[in-house]
């Protein structure tokens, strides 16, 4: 296990937070003022084992506050293993769900796949009924309609049921009714005027169909946990990381699964945020790689921070809920090498996982990014996770040897595929800044997850970054990220107000609020969507009912920003309303320690080769728990630690900071 010094007000209830990916299953808890870190392997087949063992020997018979961010959504998702979905809708429009936008991703590959609906035809039912836009009701199903409805439902052998009518958001009456007489099937039920009472009927319903593709699976996951926890831990409770970056209960997100498809990353971006702020860097971009993608981020402080976007597309469905706005790419530190059938060299998406795991970890057969690195060796055998895990190098070497095709020599398949990943992290992270109008020479890179460091100065290079922010227990940052995370619940409706009563919606945010409090009371957050009368999107800004004329300039400002223009003459629309309740996680702040000039002598540990630019070089080797605040380090070298490693390169300048930190000067 790995320590940090902190300063925390801590209560009777060991809180520990776990963060579940593809290879290894991450912890953070705080024991007697201490941030401490635990890694284990994760269970694909089932995640609970890994996150139960995890809280057994982290809390042993005490109660533990378990916070928990899950991947099982989004492979579900990516998988497509989710339930069997019953698709209720108006009729006449039963189709909609497949047709979608009818817009292509790739406008001009003719092959591009038609994107697989998660509903088939045959799952796919009409209800007589007909609500104007207005939310008038102008046809409503008779009992004996929704008799036959039931009936049919009940054929289908449908796992779940999602029920998304035409103008529900306007008027929930009739969907009311169709959920009361589908509660007889015992199915779990996912209801659009619940989970997004807004306009957009097509995003609307994909919304509410992943809910429902999700419920059965994610309930089933989350049940087992609590009962799990409860039974080992008297006492204990299960929270969930929300895709929006806030804690919900385990019981709201088996009812609103949909919620945490991007849980893992989002603690992720809480965690880097927080430390580079406390660093000092308010413009960062966040490197977050794991064993089987990385996910980028960018947040500027000075703009209001990560930006959220409610027009997300998880594995091909779009997803309308609130979600920090994360850039993933299949490269990780488990991606899988391979030459295709032109002999070029690809790596990834494909991904070793926990089983088999890289060659290296004793299983695996497929050369991964993690082998490539221990042979260039940017990996120590002998202290990957403190020594607990073995790195079997001689077996790597036998089995790259095998697999690196026409390249002379093992090496440099190992240097080809590090390029490789290191091309599509530069991608990523392009998409997110340079694609975004951001230069990223204006920006800090924070590098966390187990492979960040290993590759965040050759991508800072490649980018001109000038600095490098390396956070204390890098492989565990999102863990991290979700212990200090706030409880969060956020709600929403669709007005289609006109711009003029802007500051007349008191009564709207009070109806909107009193509901969100019976599930939680906290701060809240309101904010509108608004946009020029005629426009087909809106903007979302903060909603200041005692001076609305600020919130009309910051949306002209904002739009400005985002499209080159704004015109104040022009009528506006307000179009939905937002609330956000909050509630403040404890107060915690890092210890920060006096810095005394050094060189790093403390925790030198020899030399050892490291490859760089075609060759090995001799390099300095450091513990990173030796080192202390005010040493400077030279590269090349290697820093290893519990959960991560960081390779320095030739002309690199590493300096700890106060709190820990290995804040790194890029040269060119």
């Amino acid at each position: 296990m790995s320590s940090l010094d902190t300063t925390i007000r801590e209560t009777g209830t060991l809180r520990v937070a776990i963060d579940t990916g593809g290879t290894f299953t991450d912890c953070v808890y705080f024991d007697a003022g201490e941030l401490r870190a635990l890694k284990l392997f994760s269970t694909p087949g089932d995640p609970s084992r890994a996150v139960l063992e995890a809280v057994e020997r982290i809390a042993g018979d005490s109660a533990a506050e378990v916070r928990h961010g899950t991947t099982l959504g989004t492979n579900a998702m990516l998988e497509r293993r989710g339930a069997r979905v019953a698709f209720v809708t108006t009729a006449g429009f039963e189709d909609t769900i497949a047709i979608g936008r009818q817009t292509r991703s790739d406008l001009y590959d003719w092959f591009a796949p038609v994107p697989v609906c998660l509903v088939p035809r045959d799952l796919r039912f009409g209800v007589p009924e007909r609500v104007s836009a207005d939310g008038e009701m102008l046809r409503a199903p008779t009992d004996a309609e929704l008799r036959s409805l039931v009936g049919a439902v009940r054929a289908s052998g449908a796992e779940a049921v999602a029920v998304s009518l035409l103008f529900s958001f306007a008027n929930p009456e009739t969907e009311r009714r169709v959920e009361e007489a589908l509660r007889s099937l015992g199915l779990p039920m996912s209801v659009s005027h619940r989970i997004l009472p807004e306009f957009r009927e097509y995003e609307r319903a994909a919304t509410t169909v992943v809910n429902a593709y999700l419920a059965p699976r994610m309930q089933s996951y989350l049940l087992q946990l609590e009962r799990g926890a409860a039974s080992r831990h008297a006492g204990s409770r299960v929270d969930v990381m929300q895709s929006s970056g806030g804690i919900v209960s385990a019981e709201l997100a088996a009812r609103e699964p949909v919620r945490t498809v991007l849980s893992g990353p989002a603690g992720g971006v809480i965690g880097a945020t927080r430390v580079a702020r406390w660093a000092g860097f308010e413009r960062i971009i966040g490197l977050d790689m794991g064993g089987t993608s990385t996910d980028v981020f960018l947040s500027d402080a000075g703009r209001g921070g990560v930006r959220r976007t409610r027009e997300a597309m998880v594995a091909g469905v779009p997803v309308s809920v609130s979600m920090l706005e994360i850039h993933t790419a299949g490269a990780g530190g488990g991606s899988l090498a391979r030459f295709d059938a032109g002999g070029i060299l690809r790596v990834g998406p494909e991904s070793a996982g926990a089983d088999p795991g890289p060659i290296c970890f004793g299983r695996g057969t497929q050369a991964t990014v993690t082998d490539a690195n221990l042979l260039l060796g940017r990996l120590d055998a002998g202290s990957f996770l403190g020594g607990t895990v073995p790195l079997d190098r001689e077996r790597a070497v036998q089995l790259m040897g095998e697999q690196k095709g026409s390249l002379s020599s093992v090496e440099q398949f190992a240097a080809g595929i590090v390029r490789v990943v290191e091309t599509e992290m530069e991608k990523a992270i392009r998409v997110i800044s340079v694609e975004q109008g951001h230069d990223p020479r204006d920006f800090t890179l924070v590098a966390f997850g187990g492979g960040g460091p290993l590759h965040a100065c050759s991508l800072a290079r490649a980018l001109r970054i000038p600095t490098v922010l390396v956070p204390a227990m890098p492989g565990a940052l999102s863990a991290l990220g979700i212990l200090l995370a706030d409880v969060v619940r956020e709600a929403s409706r669709t007005v289609m107000l006109p711009g003029k009563v802007i500051g007349e919606l008191e009564s709207e945010f009070a109806a909107l609020e009193q509901r969100t409090r019976e599930e939680l009371d906290g701060v809240a957050e309101h904010s509108v969507d608004l946009r020029y009368r005629g426009q087909g999107y809106e903007l979302n800004v903060p909603w200041d009912g005692e001076h609305p004329e600020r919130s009309i300039e910051a949306f002209h400002r904002l739009h400005e920003e985002r499209y080159g223009f704004c015109d104040r003459s022009k009528p506006m629309q307000v179009v939905n309303l937002r609330l956000r309740m909050t509630v403040a996680a404890e107060a915690y702040e890092p210890l920060r320690r006096e810095s005394v000039e050094g060189c790093g002598e403390g925790a030198l540990d020899g030399e050892k080769e490291i490859y760089f630019d075609g060759d090995f070089l001799r390099a300095s080797f450091y513990h990173r728990e030796k080192l202390v605040p005010g040493d400077v380090l030279e590269g090349p070298a290697m820093i290893t630690e519990y959960t991560s490693a960081t390779v320095l390169p030739p002309e690199c300048r590493l300096t700890v900071d106060a709190f820990g930190n290995l804040v790194i000067e890029v040269g060119r």
